[in-house]
């Protein structure tokens, strides 16, 4: 996660009202800006009318990324969770996240059992740790996933290991699963609920394999890790595609997936009984690198054996051309590559995945998500719902309010009623 936390103002001249003419006015704004919150129709409220510089991501464009190209891409991530992580911290803090960048329209999307305030989540990977849960929440997010988590504290692979490609707006890492633990995050998420009494948004759970596991013994490792933290999660996730764990992607295989799946059923049944309640939606991401055949058996075995859902996708080992020659030496590094180079893919996937599942299996989309349109694209494909990680890194924190509030403006277009209208119906932006 690499953004700024900056604050707002507006020029009263640049305000412009949704039922006035934009043919006179001016263009101040960088011609990069993608969806802003304009909404249809003459609607008298304050929501109705569009202050452009006001925009926290024109904002981001003209400082935060600046100044995030001078630093090291991990390092910049880890200072922006502290900052977002302080900044939430306290009272005062979490009202100025909450008036600049949550949305101010609810998408209402119903799924998992849960009702969801809008489809747009955050994606695996930005807060592996749980450190800034009430940041999160008060960018007005409508999910946090957090990890990956392995049953063992691990730190991941050699740094450098993340590497940003600004003008393809691509990120490279090959982190490998370095976090704290299923054990010590369980503390942590434990000692969350004490102080905060929880989330009040669905917490998701990225369960990963530890490096010094056997492939053999891969099933052990997330169920004890999904046993640790079942407590705390709303759903969780079976990353098993994953480019920087050695042999991960093979856990996409028939008899290891359906091991993997049979042991984490196994602990969600015993902690549902434990606790006398339901069990917890357990959903499997896969890799964007499967071929039609590969596909189609990950599908089938995920759906035969209990998966709830599917995250499309994970990150790429294929590389596109950059868009720059500086850029070329990123793209020639080793690991997952995440962004707009892997939108399409991820979309087209999404796609497959539906026309293979039926209309009913829920679909998690992710992979280069950085607009509105990029959002409705994947919904359209098939999507259920959406999540973000390299889009924060390249649109900032007001990458929800803009994806929310363009959403809506798309659905009122058309005389949508929700989401799930949109799902699968292949609107055109």
């Amino acid at each position: 996660m690499q953004f700024l936390l900056q604050p707002v103002w507006a020029l009263k001249n640049n305000l412009l009202f949704s039922h006035q003419s934009t043919g006179g006015l001016p263009n101040r704004w960088p011609p990069g800006v993608r969806d802003s919150h304009v909404f249809p129709g003459a609607a008298a409220s304050l929501e109705g009318c569009l202050a452009r510089e006001k925009s926290m991501g024109v904002l981001y464009r003209w400082f935060g990324r600046p100044w995030l190209r001078v630093q090291d891409s991990e390092n910049a991530h880890k200072r922006s969770l502290k900052i977002l992580k302080f900044t939430a911290s306290n009272p005062l803090g979490r009202f100025m996240l909450r008036a600049i960048y949550k949305p101010k329209r609810d998408l209402p999307v119903k799924v998992f059992g849960t009702t969801y305030n809008h489809p747009f989540g955050l994606a695996a990977g930005m807060d592996k740790n749980a450190d800034a849960l009430r940041g999160w929440q008060a960018l007005g997010l409508a999910f946090v996933e957090i990890g990956g988590v392995t049953m063992l504290q691990q730190d991941g692979n050699p740094r450098p290991r993340m590497f940003r490609a600004d003008k393809s707006q691509a990120l490279v890492n090959r982190m490998g699963f370095n976090n704290e633990g299923s054990e010590a995050i369980s503390e942590k998420l434990g000692r969350f609920k004490h102080r905060n009494g929880g989330l009040n948004v669905p917490l998701w759970v990225n369960l990963g394999k530890s490096k010094l596991t056997p492939i053999a013994e891969a099933h052990v490792d997330y169920a004890t890790s999904l046993q640790r933290l079942w407590t705390y999660a709303d759903v969780f996730v079976v990353n098993v595609s994953s480019p920087n764990t050695p042999q991960l992607r093979t856990l996409q295989n028939d008899d290891h997936l359906v091991r993997i799946l049979n042991a984490c059923h196994e602990a969600n049944v015993a902690c549902a009984e434990q606790e006398g309640t339901s069990v917890k939606p357990v959903l499997v991401k896969i890799a964007p690198d499967l071929d039609e055949h590969q596909l189609s058996t990950v599908v089938h075995t995920a759906k035969a054996n209990g998966a709830s859902g599917i995250v499309v996708s994970n990150t790429t080992v294929a590389r596109p051309d950059p868009h720059h020659p500086k850029e070329t030496a990123i793209f020639a590094q080793q690991g997952g590559m995440s962004g707009q180079p892997v939108k399409e893919r991820s979309t087209e996937l999404i796609r497959q995945v539906r026309s293979i599942a039926g209309p009913d299996w829920p679909i998690v989309g992710v992979g280069g998500v950085a607009s509105a349109g990029d959002a409705w694209e994947k919904i359209n494909a098939g999507a259920t719902l959406i999540q973000a990680y390299s889009g924060f890194v390249f649109e900032g924190p007001a990458l929800t309010k803009d994806v929310v509030h363009g959403l809506h403006r798309r659905l009122a277009s058309r005389q949508l009623h929700s989401v799930a209208d949109a799902v699968g119906k292949g609107f055109q932006d």
